[in-house]
C-alpha cells in the first residue's frame, strides 16, 4: 500500500495533507512540519497468537497499594497517594513552580523509602542541586540525571528500577529511531508512548512535566493526554503566592479535586484551609463583594466574587473578566437586564475572583448577580452571608449539588446566613439562617429593595 506524507501542526497537532504557512487550527505561523509515514505492517497476520485472560465484572480484585508523599495536598489530588506504575502528565505555564514542586514531592517520597530519579532536560544536573539546596532537601536521597536521549534513560531506568522517576520535560525528549526535532508532536507522542509502556510493563510511576500553550493547554497532540492515567494542571497568577494544582483526569481518583499550594522563599508550603486564606482580609463590609460557597472537587471552598460597575466613556462598554468564564457572566447581565429590569449599558464591569482561583461550575451565578448588583447599587452584601445557586435563562434560580457540605465549610468558618435556590436538598442548616429564593426577582427585590 502505498504511504502518504503528512504534515503536523507542532502547537496543536492538526493533521494537512499538505504543507501551508499557517494553522487554521491554532492561528501559528510556520508550525506545520512534515511527518515520516508510519510503516503499515503486513495486510494478513499469519501466525495466530496466544488468547489473552478474561474475566467477568463480577471478579473482586485488591485496591492498589499508594504510596503517601506526606504531602496532604499532593496526595489529595492524586487520589490518595502514588500508585505503582502510573503515568502522571503535570502541566503548567514557565515559571508557574513544576518543577519546585515535583523535586519537593520527589524528596518526600524519598525520605518516605521509595527509590527516586529525576531526570532534566532542561536543566544540569549543578542547577536541580542549587534548587535543592535552597529549598533544604539536600538529605534527601533523589538520584539526579541531565539527559534528553531517551533510548539512555530508558536504559538507566530498566537497571535501577525506581519506584518514581519524574521526567522534565516530555518536550525535551527526544528518540533516535524518529526522524523529527525533539519538541515536535512525532517525537513527543513517541516519548510518551515509550515512556507509558515503560511504566506499565517493569511497575515504574513516571511523572512527565509538559509545557502548555498560550490557550494554556498541554503543549503537543491530545493523545499525550490519553495515553497517561492521570493528568495535573498547576495554575496561579505570578501576582499571586497561591498556586492550584487541578486534577483534569484521574484513572485512580476524582476528576477536578485540588490542591492548594502558597508560593514561599523556601518553595511551595500547602494550605490546608484554603478557604480561609482566600477570605482573608474581609473585616469590613464593600460594596462589589460577594462570597460564593463552591464545590471543587470533593472539596467545599468559599472564595470571594469582587465586582466593580462604573459609568463608561466608550461606545462599547468594557466587559474584563478574571477567574470567570466572560459567556457565563455575559449571560447573567442579560437576564439581569431582560428579566429584573435592571440595565448594564453604558456601564463598564470588572469582575474577579479573589486569590488566582479559577471557578467554573454554574453554581456561582447567583454569588456573580449579588456582586454585581452590590457594585451597582453601591450596597453592600452582609459579610456573614454566602451566595450560590443556577441562574437559568428565565430567571429562576435552579439548586445546585452538595449543599449540604457547602453550608457546613460556611458554618466552620463563622458564616451565619446563606441565600440558595428553593427546593435545595439539604437536612441541616449547621448553625445557619438559610434563605430559600425562587427566582432572580426575589432575590434582588430582598437584598435590595427592587425587582
Amino acid at each position: 500500500m502505498k504511504q502518504t506524507t503528512s504534515f503536523t501542526c507542532t502547537v496543536c497537532g492538526t493533521a494537512y495533507r499538505k504543507w501551508a504557512g499557517k494553522c487554521d487550527a491554532c492561528g501559528g505561523w510556520n508550525t506545520i512540519v512534515e511527518e515520516a509515514p508510519l510503516s503499515t505492517g503486513p495486510r494478513s497476520l499469519g501466525a495466530k497468537g496466544r488468547p489473552i485472560p478474561l474475566s467477568d465484572l463480577a471478579t473482586e480484585e485488591a485496591p492498589p497499594v499508594r504510596a503517601s508523599s506526606g504531602l496532604e495536598e499532593l496526595d489529595r489530588v492524586l487520589g490518595g497517594g502514588l500508585v505503582p506504575a502510573s503515568a502522571i502528565l503535570v502541566g503548567g505555564d514557565p515559571g508557574i513552580g513544576k518543577s519546585t514542586l515535583l523535586l519537593q514531592a520527589a524528596a518526600s517520597f524519598a525520605r518516605k523509602g521509595l527509590k527516586c530519579i529525576y531526570i532534566s532536560g532542561e536543566e544540569a544536573s549543578t542547577q536541580v542541586r542549587m534548587r535543592a539546596q535552597r529549598l533544604g532537601l539536600t538529605d534527601a536521597r533523589v538520584a539526579l540525571g541531565a539527559e534528553t536521549n531517551l533510548r539512555d534513560i530508558l536504559t538507566t531506568l530498566d537497571a535501577e528500577r525506581p519506584a518514581l522517576a519524574i521526567i522534565d520535560s516530555i518536550q525535551t525528549m527526544w528518540l533516535d529511531s524518529v526522524e523529527a526535532a525533539p519538541g515536535s508532536v512525532s517525537q513527543v507522542r513517541a516519548a510518551a508512548h515509550e515512556l507509558v509502556t515503560f511504566a506499565k510493563r517493569r511497575g515504574v510511576a513516571i511523572v512527565l512535566v509538559g509545557h502548555v500553550t498560550k490557550d494554556g493547554q498541554i503543549a503537543g497532540p491530545r493523545v499525550v493526554e490519553h495515553m497517561v492515567d492521570t493528568v495535573l494542571y498547576f495554575e496561579g497568577e505570578r501576582g499571586h503566592q497561591f498556586r492550584i494544582l487541578r486534577a483534569v483526569k484521574n484513572r485512580f481518583g476524582p476528576a477536578d479535586e485540588i490542591g492548594v499550594f502558597e508560593m514561599t522563599g523556601g518553595g511551595l508550603a500547602e494550605v490546608p484551609n484554603p478557604s480561609a486564606l482566600f477570605l482573608a482580609n474581609r473585616d469590613q463590609p464593600a460594596p462589589g463583594s460577594a462570597v460564593f460557597a463552591g464545590i471543587e472537587g470533593t472539596r467545599p471552598v468559599l472564595t470571594e466574587i469582587q465586582a466593580l460597575v462604573a459609568p463608561s466613556t466608550l461606545a462599547s462598554p468594557r466587559r474584563t473578566v478574571v477567574g470567570l468564564d466572560p459567556g457565563r457572566v455575559s449571560t447573567i447581565l442579560a437576564v439581569l437586564e431582560a428579566r429584573c429590569g435592571i440595565p448594564f449599558a453604558g456601564l463598564d464591569v470588572f469582575l474577579n475572583v479573589a486569590g488566582g482561583l479559577r471557578v467554573s461550575e454554574p453554581a456561582a451565578d447567583l454569588a456573580v448577580a449579588g456582586a454585581l448588583l452590590s457594585a451597582r447599587e453601591d450596597v453592600a452584601i452582609p459579610p456573614d452571608m454566602v451566595l450560590f445557586g443556577e441562574i437559568s435563562l428565565s430567571g429562576a434560580l435552579r439548586p445546585v449539588g452538595q449543599t449540604e457540605n457547602r453550608l457546613k465549610e460556611a458554618s466552620k468558618l463563622g458564616f451565619s446566613q446563606a441565600t440558595v435556590p428553593s427546593h435545595s436538598k439539604f437536612e441541616g442548616a449547621a448553625g445557619l439562617t438559610v434563605r430559600q429564593m425562587a427566582d432572580l426577582t426575589a432575590f434582588v427585590g430582598e437584598m435590595f429593595g427592587a425587582g
